[in-house]
């Protein structure tokens, strides 16, 4: 099971938040760090959440579409 920790950007449809995860690894050639973003669309209910949250996810089975995560639990406001 995954668990990643992100920050809110959008909060525009209902239960759904979507959340930008900032992961960063060494290059292998040039071995410089390098740091990649993605957007997970993420599944919470009865959290109260506000765009700019650190937010941790973790991997659920689908629940749309595009929806694999689900918001476990708010770290930083």
């Amino acid at each position: 099971m995954k668990k990643l920790q992100g920050t809110v950007v959008s909060l525009k449809a209902a239960k759904t938040a979507s959340v930008n995860v900032t992961r960063r690894f060494s290059h292998p050639l040039f071995k410089k760090y390098v740091s990649r973003n993605k957007k997970y669309a993420c599944h919470y209910e009865n959290l109260d959440l506000q765009i700019g949250d650190t937010v941790e996810i973790v991997e659920t089975k689908p629940i749309s579409k595009t929806k694999h995560f689900r918001v476990s639990q708010v770290i930083n406001k």
